[in-house]
């Protein structure tokens, strides 16, 4: 029997669980459906490079702010 136990963090001051195995913010964005090539993300008030998606683990009680680029004239 397998169990999987879910971590709470939040995302734009809401709160989310997300499963407790390693989950990456790479895969947070993409659970989230979030268009990757619009997206900047800071972790706990600390802005994350795009190239450090993939590697950077989320942890509970993690702080995730999500900002979309808005084109207009």
């Amino acid at each position: 029997m397998t169990t999987t136990t879910a971590i709470q963090i939040r995302v734009n001051d809401k709160p989310v669980e997300i499963p407790a195995d390693d989950t990456t913010l790479s895969a947070l964005l993409t659970q989230l459906a979030m268009p990757l090539d619009a997206t900047a993300v800071a972790l706990n008030d600390e802005i994350v490079a795009r190239s450090a998606w993939d590697a950077t683990v989320l942890s509970a009680g993690d702080r995730i702010a999500l900002f979309q680029a808005i084109a207009g004239g």
